[in-house]
């Protein structure tokens, strides 16, 4: 498989490319993201792995630019940058993962490829999810509540349809966190809150039949009043 790296610092590109190589991966380097940007494009990569602070794009902006080049490859983001509103950014931007430095390699290994595992998985049948008036279409990314279009970003899409799945259950915070962002639960991060009231002024707010409700202590769970 081959994945993309960029890293303005040579000391962290050389560790990781090492590390990588050495763990039967591929390896194509870039030090700033204008570079990174013109081989995602022309590059079918099982993964990209990018700094958050870069010459020429940002990491932020590079996730953005891809996303919008319809360019689907999972993104690990890599950055000194540990607040939660900071990962937010990254997950609005397109990012899949988030890795905060410093960090072992033995956990940028595991993310990567959890990565690249989770993207040769492809569906190959329509799917759709339909509860309590919303429906989802899981091929076109497209949700509708009685009838209504509710424009969801990629994040936002990914947590109604664990939630849907799992409807009836209460799913704890760590829960949510791992199979909607593939995190290691941080209990001093809000993300999992504030993706849940993003969620509810799009699906809840309007309607007057409440979906998600919060089982204060324990969770979440996505039900018909």
């Amino acid at each position: 498989m081959k994945l993309l790296v960029v890293e303005d610092e040579p000391k962290t590109l050389q560790a990781i490319q090492q590390g990588l190589e050495e763990s039967q991966f591929e390896v194509d380097i870039a030090y700033d993201g204008l570079i990174a940007k013109r081989l995602a494009l022309k590059t079918n990569y099982a993964a990209i792995i990018t700094d958050l602070i870069l010459p020429g794009l940002n990491g932020y902006e590079l996730c953005r630019q891809l996303r919008a080049e319809g360019i689907t490859t999972p993104i690990l983001m890599l950055t000194a940058l540990g607040e939660t509103d900071d990962k937010i950014m990254g997950f609005d931007a397109g990012a899949d993962q988030y890795l905060t430095k410093p960090f072992q390699f033995a956990e940028l290994l595991a993310r990567v490829r959890s990565l690249t595992k989770r993207g040769t998985q492809v569906s190959m049948t329509a799917q759709t999810l339909r509860y309590g008036g919303v429906e989802m279409n899981l091929d076109a990314k497209t949700v509708t509540r009685d009838g209504q279009l509710i424009e969801l970003t990629a994040r936002e899409f990914a947590l109604l349809e664990f939630l849907m799945r799992n409807q009836g259950r209460v799913l704890s915070k760590p829960s949510i966190a791992e199979h909607v962002w593939d995190l290691n639960f941080d209990t001093g991060t809000n993300v999992v809150e504030v993706y849940i009231n993003y969620l509810r002024k799009k699906i809840d707010r309007d309607f007057s039949k409440k979906l998600i409700h919060t089982h204060f202590g324990m969770g979440y769970m996505f039900k018909e009043e």
